[in-house]
């Protein structure tokens, strides 16, 4: 199963917000933020496999990120900033789905995934805002493994 990560781009900070220090679910892309979303999904529109299951958290930031990629996705209220990593393994029904996933979240949840199915002791990754990181799980020699199959930042597209 491949399993791809995407953090929102970059978004507002909360004293930007319309409500100025209000929600944080309501958080913005900046003009910054838009192009490194459009920039990543025209990267991920060219490599992302037929099939692929689009989710995302239901922070406006996420939301106006995947909609750079102009494909159907679905919210989904586990996916809210500050939910653990089991919640988007969960969701995307880690690693027995049939269909690769791709995930819209945040930071550290995001990181925390990553560490966790790559074993890292830490605990967590770092993940920048509107980069990508995708992980497949395969079987070899009879042992399951996770590796890392790209990482993608929209700073170098």
């Amino acid at each position: 199963m491949d399993l791809i990560l995407w953090r929102h781009a970059e978004a507002e900070d909360l004293d930007e917000t319309d409500e100025h220090g209000g929600d944080d679910l309501s958080r913005r892309l900046t003009a910054r933020g838009e192009k490194q979303a459009a920039r990543m999904a025209a990267w991920l529109d060219r490599h992302l496999p037929e099939g692929t299951r689009v989710w995302c958290s239901p922070a406006v930031r996420a939301e106006q990120t995947a909609l750079a990629l102009g494909r159907k996705y679905r919210v989904r209220a586990e996916l809210a900033p500050g939910a653990p990593a089991q919640a988007v393994l969960d969701v995307v029904q880690w690693p027995h789905a049939r269909q690769p996933a791709l995930v819209v979240g945040h930071q550290p949840t995001l990181g925390q995934v990553v560490a966790q199915l790559l074993g890292l002791v830490s605990g967590q990754c770092s993940i920048r805002k509107g980069a990508v990181w995708w992980l497949r799980q395969r079987e070899r020699d009879g042992d399951w493994q996770t590796i890392l199959l790209s990482v993608q930042t929209p700073d170098l597209l």
